[in-house]
């Protein structure tokens, strides 16, 4: 393993048992997390994961905060943790080059993901395809205006590109081909996907995750689609994205910069 992966401990108990090990035709499904000081949410998707009907193989923690309390949720959950330098891009690389799976999936620690995925992921990739991603809706509360937004975000990513929180996985032989993430502060995903789509069928899954609106309501639901946009059209206009981080307002003290997905 690349030594810029960090530290990694396997905390996978003896008694851990793998679709893979069951069935070797299963393909093996590895979760990879990138965390900084976010434990709740992060113990809250753990105990969502572990009582899927058909979980993931392998999970893979990558926390960017060398917090005790994470290594504890990690060792709790019986998971790989990964301690790493912060940001998104490195954090979320270093992970899928420990994770042992035929298929990463990318996570947000404050994601809700669908019951069915593992199982949904598995069925894309022995047809074939090179990987995809899930539709939007917000998690929480069902409001008129978090519709209408998960609606254009859905649009939007049919043709545009879905960022790192509609859970974002791809088979590994093709991740390699495409170089991974990038070692950005923002739109470390924008590569990989574009690659992704060049080398094979890289579509959404009809299943939706839940996406926390945290940012949104903390900023505003009009500033925040209108910043996030802003900021999507200066990446795509050549701006890098270490300014544009600089104009990122982070969640909170202990959390990394990324963007939002919006229309």
């Amino acid at each position: 393993m690349n030594a810029s992966a960090g530290t990694v401990v396997n905390l996978f108990g003896p008694a851990a048992t793998t679709a893979a090990m069951i069935d070797p035709s299963s393909p093996m499904v590895s979760v990879v997390i990138p965390v900084i000081g976010d434990n709740e949410m992060l113990a809250q998707l753990l105990d969502h994961l572990r009582n899927l009907p058909a979980p993931p193989d392998e999970i893979v923690i990558v926390d960017g905060g060398s917090s005790a309390g994470c290594r504890s949720l990690a060792r709790r959950f019986r998971c790989v943790y990964v301690s790493t330098r912060a940001g998104r891009g490195h954090q979320l690389h270093a992970g899928a080059l420990r994770a042992s799976g035929d298929v990463l999936w990318f996570l947000h620690a404050d994601a809700e993901p669908p019951v069915d995925g593992v199982t949904l992921i598995r069925s894309r990739h022995l047809a074939g395809a090179a990987g995809g991603f899930f539709m939007f809706r917000f998690a929480g509360e069902v409001t008129w205006y978090k519709r209408m937004l998960a609606r254009l975000i859905n649009w939007r990513t049919r043709f545009g590109t879905p960022y790192g929180d509609q859970g974002l996985f791809v088979a590994r032989a093709a991740y390699d081909a495409a170089g991974g993430f990038a070692d950005t502060p923002l739109f470390e995903e924008v590569p990989l996907v574009r690659a992704l789509r060049r080398r094979g069928e890289f579509r959404r899954v009809p299943a939706d995750i839940g996406v926390s609106p945290r940012r949104w309501e903390r900023d505003g639901w009009l500033w925040r689609t209108v910043g996030n946009r802003l900021l999507a059209l200066a990446y795509m206009a050549g701006v890098p994205p270490r300014r544009l981080a600089r104009r990122y307002q982070p969640l909170g003290p202990t959390h990394h910069a990324e963007p939002d997905s919006d229309p």
